[in-house]
């Protein structure tokens, strides 16, 4: 079985407060050896039977009621238990009994998590990531003994750090986890908020805001106001967020507003730049983004009338796109394709435009319609 004295710290009392700073943020359940306490859990642990296992924890928690470690460790043990026989509700209620006597516990906030997602409850499981995200923020930001040297603490922390990472990093992945399962829209979009103030460097934050962006954009809540603030936040932070660059160029490309065309420019600009497509690093993240914000930018200059300027853009989208994705590739050939038609450059509108209406997707009949006026305007020698 799984319980036992799984990771709980049974130290003499004056060895504990030698080696832990005051206001250490991380909790740890102790149990001083040699005390009535530890001489009944090894009474317990010895105990084979499971059932009465439980309830000798039970008894124990009754027993020492007064002592606030020993009745969050006893409910943490009654809580591996269940969750070992698959009883995840109850591992649960026990788990949350021994947060509530020792609420900075990384090893019960894993615990709980771990049950949380066997269970797929994602509004438990991001909770008890939230609540281990702030714990793991706290580290190294208790007040230093009085007495320690600089040192000492230094090194006192870096230790600290290094022991709680796995499951920093564990409960980082399963918030991340609960955002990417979670069906509801509205529900998703609190759990993005929550988990990205628990964890603002978060190795998942490109991705995170990825989901925030579409949770907010057509198709789910539709708040385009909210999506644009959102978007403009981020590069508050993230100045070279991709993901926020491209949304933004897109939206300024579509809205009507004076201005907004300009707006559209400056963001696709910045998503080539970032992007760097021609880098001998560039991945195909990079070259797929590039490829988006040539098209944007095409796009937008054609919106202010300038379509030859226009062109070049949407050239090089096209070489980006090509068999990286086919809807982004269809549209900037659609795009291509009404700019040399724009011009009166109908031979080569003909034939990116005999390219854009074999994929299938979005603008292929919009390509078969600019096609056929176009053969129809070659046809009358124009």
């Amino acid at each position: 079985m799984r319980y036992g004295r799984w990771l709980v710290l049974v130290v003499l009392f004056w060895g504990l407060v030698a080696k832990l700073p005051s206001g250490a943020q991380v909790d740890r359940i102790v149990i001083a050896a040699g005390t009535p306490e530890d001489h009944d859990l090894q009474g317990i642990t010895s105990e084979q039977d499971t059932q009465k296992k439980l309830a000798m924890y039970a008894d124990f928690v009754q027993k020492y009621a007064s002592n606030p470690a020993a009745v969050a460790y006893g409910n943490w043990q009654i809580s591996q238990a269940y969750q070992a026989s698959g009883d995840f509700q109850k591992g649960l209620d026990y788990g949350d009994k021994a947060l509530a006597g020792s609420p900075h516990n990384l090893d019960i906030l894993v615990g709980q998590a771990s049950m949380a997602q066997q269970s797929k409850s994602n509004a438990k499981l991001l909770d008890y990531a939230v609540k281990g995200g702030e714990v793991c923020a706290s580290i190294g930001k208790q007040a230093k003994p009085e007495g320690a040297s600089d040192e000492d603490f230094a090194h006192q922390v870096a230790e600290e750090k290094t022991a709680a990472q796995s499951s920093c990093e564990f409960l980082e992945t399963s918030g991340f986890n609960a955002i990417q399962t979670e069906a509801d829209p509205h529900n998703r979009l609190d759990y993005i908020e929550k988990f990205s103030a628990a964890f603002p460097e978060s190795k998942f934050k490109d991705q995170v805001a990825s989901y925030a962006m579409e949770t907010l954009g057509p198709g789910q809540l539709n708040d385009m106001p909210r999506l644009i603030a959102y978007c403009e936040k981020t590069l508050t932070t993230n100045p070279n967020s991709l993901v926020a660059l491209l949304e933004l160029a897109s939206f300024y490309s579509e809205d009507a507003k004076p201005g907004s065309a300009a707006k559209a420019i400056g963001y696709a600009q910045r998503a080539i730049a970032v992007a760097n497509p021609d880098a001998a690093d560039a991945d195909t993240t990079r070259k797929l983004s590039a490829g988006v914000a040539h098209s944007t930018l095409g796009y937008a200059y054609m919106k202010q009338e300038k379509t030859a300027a226009a062109i070049p853009e949407l050239k090089s989208a096209a070489g980006l796109l090509k068999g990286q994705n086919d809807v982004q590739y269809a549209i900037a050939l659609y795009r291509l394709g009404y700019a040399y038609a724009k011009l009166m450059r109908n031979t080569e509108a003909r034939d990116v435009l005999m390219e854009a209406v074999k994929i299938p997707g979005p603008v292929q009949s919009m390509s078969q319609d600019l096609l056929n006026k176009v053969n129809a305007a070659r046809a009358k020698g124009k």
